[in-house]
Parts: structure tokens; C-alpha cells; sequence
């Protein structure tokens, strides 16, 4: 781990475990905390979790995504311009009037850097809105087999053609923030296998496709974050159990329909702090010195 990172994290850590204990000193008090930047699309952003961020409402980010969560258990400062509807596109340039591209926000005063990005790159959510079939087989059209026609997955061809744009990407926050650890935090468990058609309209092998799809974008990532220096954050672990199938109150992703505050097929308050809570760990775990969450 960096040297910055480690004393900082070592100096929130630590004086938030002390600090029922005994006053802060003049020193601890004058300590920065590390700085965080989050980036990426709406897995990070939450959109329809309450509380909305207000500082970009186009974004329909929320108080309550990721970012957030894993900040407060690191006691980051923390600066989230996660967008919804992010592409790789949008840290470079633009994404709405007046939303500054997401590498602005990178320094080098920057400790913490995270990133989930490219499900829109390669359309993967749109897919799998395209993958809808209410009515059982074979009243339908599976789009595990239109996507994989004559041989070839498309969209996993989409994902891989994809892939040196984002060791670009990690080029990039190396080069504007280089004392950060850098995080990529993937996607994660989106359906059982086989699904549950129909309290989820999607077929088994429609549902094991999209969930294959995910997995191979998330292979991706890692293998790419590897690659360039990065960690991976896996979120597939935590979610299992909590995916679109399982009951509404243990979801971390929301289904097709939303049962509680959240876009559909997006974490939810839960889910989102359950990635803050494994992104705040793989932080802790990059230097075993530090102070690991009680």
C-alpha cells in the first residue's frame, strides 16, 4: 500500500477506535483523512435509494450508494462523482450540462480511488431488459440463443472488445492519482441459477445467460485490474442468497419490479452496503497493518 494511504487510514482508523476512550489530541485532530474519489456508473450511483444527492440531480445519485458507505468506515473524505448511465466516455467528457467529466475529480492528493464501470459499455443491462419473457416456453424467444447464433456470444465479444479500453481507464486514474490504491469494484450476483420464472420473467437459460454475462464482464475487470495494478473488489460473494430471486426483504439487488427504493435491476439500500461494506475491507486488507472493522 501506498505510504500516504497507510498513515492515513492508520490515523482515521485508529483514533475513531480511541476516541471513546480519550480526547483527541491537537495532533489526531490536525490529521487529514485519507481522500476518497469514487467513480463509475450507476451500480456506484444507486439511483432511487434514498436520500438523492443533490449536488447532480441528472445523475440520480444517491446518499446511500457504495461510495458512501465504505467512506464512513474508513473515515475517507470522501468525493463521489459516480453518474448514472456512466460510460468510459463520461470520465473524459461530459455526461450531462453542467456535470464536469468524472477524471476531474482525480489528484494527486487522492489515497482511495474506485471504479465500477462498463456494464453500459457493452449494453449489458439493456440485454438483459431484452431477455424479458412473462409467458412460460416456448411463447417467446430465448435471447440466450439469439445472442449466441451461429456460434459466437455477442455480447461476451462486445465485453472482450472492450477490455484494453479499460486498462486505458486504469492508465489514466494511475496517472492523475498516482499515490491512490486503486479499487475496481465488480458487479455482482444478479440471479440464481435457473432463475425463478416467473416471479422473475426470465427463462432458466436466459437467466444462467445473464448471469454468465455478468460473471464474464466481472472477469474481465479483475483480470484487467491485475493487469494494471489495481485491486478487485468481488461482489458476487456477498450477494449470494440476496440476488433478484430471494425473498424482497433479503434482496441486495432489486428485481424487474422494485419491492423497496431502488432503479430495477440495481442495488437497493441493503445491497449497497453490503459492496460499501467489502470495498471498505479490501482497503483495510491491502496493508495488513492497519486496523481491521471490529
Amino acid at each position: 500500500m501506498k505510504t500516504t494511504l497507510r498513515r492515513a487510514l492508520a490515523i482515521a482508523l485508529s483514533t475513531g477506535a480511541l476516541s471513546a476512550a480519550a480526547p483527541v489530541t491537537a495532533a489526531s485532530a490536525e490529521a487529514e483523512p485519507p481522500r476518497y474519489v469514487a467513480l463509475g456508473d450507476s451500480y456506484a450511483a444507486a439511483p432511487l435509494v434514498p436520500p438523492p444527492d443533490p449536488a447532480d440531480p441528472m445523475c440520480l445519485r444517491s446518499l446511500a450508494g457504495y461510495p458512501r458507505i465504505a467512506a464512513e468506515a474508513l473515515g475517507a473524505h470522501l468525493t463521489d462523482v459516480t453518474c448514472s448511465a456512466a460510460t468510459t466516455g463520461h470520465l473524459s467528457t461530459s455526461q450531462y450540462p453542467g456535470t464536469a467529466p468524472q477524471y476531474d475529480a482525480l489528484t494527486p492528493a487522492a489515497d482511495i480511488v474506485s471504479i465500477t464501470i462498463g456494464g453500459n459499455d457493452a449494453d449489458v443491462f439493456g440485454e438483459a431488459l431484452d431477455c424479458v419473457n412473462f409467458l412460460p416456453p416456448p411463447h417467446g424467444i430465448s435471447c440466450a440463443e439469439e445472442n449466441t447464433a451461429g456460434g459466437t456470444d455477442r455480447i461476451r465479444a462486445r465485453i472482450d472488445a472492450w477490455a484494453p479500453v479499460f486498462g486505458t481507464v486504469l492508465d489514466e486514474i494511475a496517472r492523475r492519482a498516482p499515490n491512490a490504491e486503486v479499487f475496481v469494484v465488480g458487479y455482482g450476483n444478479y440471479l440464481r441459477t435457473d432463475g425463478c420464472h416467473p416471479a422473475q420473467p426470465f427463462w432458466k437459460q436466459d437467466a444462467n445467460y445473464i448471469q454468465g454475462v455478468v460473471d464474464h464482464l466481472g472477469a474481465v475487470l479483475r483480470r484487467t485490474a491485475e493487469e494494471h495494478g489495481a485491486a478487485f473488489v468481488d461482489t458476487y460473494t456477498p450477494g449470494i442468497g440476496h440476488d433478484i430471486c430471494a425473498a424482497p426483504a433479503d434482496r441486495y439487488i432489486e428485481g424487474l419490479v422494485p419491492t423497496r427504493p431502488a432503479a430495477p435491476l440495481h442495488p437497493n439500500a441493503a445491497g449497497a452496503r453490503a459492496v460499501g461494506d467489502a470495498l471498505a475491507t479490501a482497503v483495510r486488507g491491502t496493508d495488513t497493518a492497519l486496523p481491521k472493522a471490529s
